[in-house]
């Protein structure tokens, strides 16, 4: 007959402390990354965003300047032909021309950054001037119900003041529902701010 044989009680509680050790040493790392990854994803999109405005700008300040039949600053960038800020001297709307704010063939409006400049427009300007960029939305419901979207968009501000807001879904907060929610997004969500004014990108990192 053979012998049986199995742990000992000792053997699996001491089994269970080594586990119990390796977790709390593990997670934190773990998290840790994770955080590390969300900053990564927003740093790396603002600062290939930013490139590709001044290499719009650089383009348009080397063919002197084009204009279309409307008198609107325009430049063909890698195949599609972006609408550009219109210069504003004002004290009140210092606006720098040259700057995207739209692709014309979405948009003729937005070039003084007026009423016509919205959301709409911050989500043209992400299409347009990225290459294969991760899709986003404009839409808080669109963002709930479609799995594939990664960025939300929200543009705020007005005239020289108008911002186009990028932010990360993974990182935006829920609501008691589960759904992503715009509420109180500005404190607890990843993101970053364009401003067509003057061409500034800013990084907000908040977890």
């Amino acid at each position: 007959m053979k012998k049986q044989s199995g742990f000992t009680l000792i053997e699996l509680v001491i089994v269970v402390v080594i586990l119990g050790f390796l977790a709390v040493t593990a997670i934190p790392k773990f998290l840790d990354l994770t955080d590390q990854a969300k900053e990564a994803n927003i740093e790396g999109m603002a600062g290939g965003f930013a490139t590709a405005v001044s290499l719009a700008r650089a383009q348009w300040e080397a063919e002197g300047r084009p204009k279309n039949s409307s008198g609107l600053n325009v430049v063909s960038y890698d195949g599609t032909e972006l609408l550009l800020t219109t210069e504003n001297n004002t004290a009140t709307n210092l606006v720098r021309p040259g700057y995207v704010v739209a692709s014309t063939a979405v948009s003729g409006d937005g070039a003084g950054l007026g009423t016509g400049f919205d959301a709409g427009n911050c989500v043209d300007i992400w299409n347009s001037i990225l290459q294969q960029p991760p899709k986003t939305t404009s839409d808080i419901s669109t963002l709930n119900t479609d799995k594939s979207m990664q960025y939300y968009v929200a543009k705020t501000g007005s005239n020289a003041t108008s911002l186009c807001v990028y932010y990360l879904k993974e990182t935006m907060p829920k609501d008691t529902n589960g759904n992503y929610t715009a509420t109180g997004i500005d404190s607890a969500a990843n993101f970053f701010t364009y401003q067509p004014a003057n061409s500034f990108v800013e990084i907000t990192i908040n977890n």
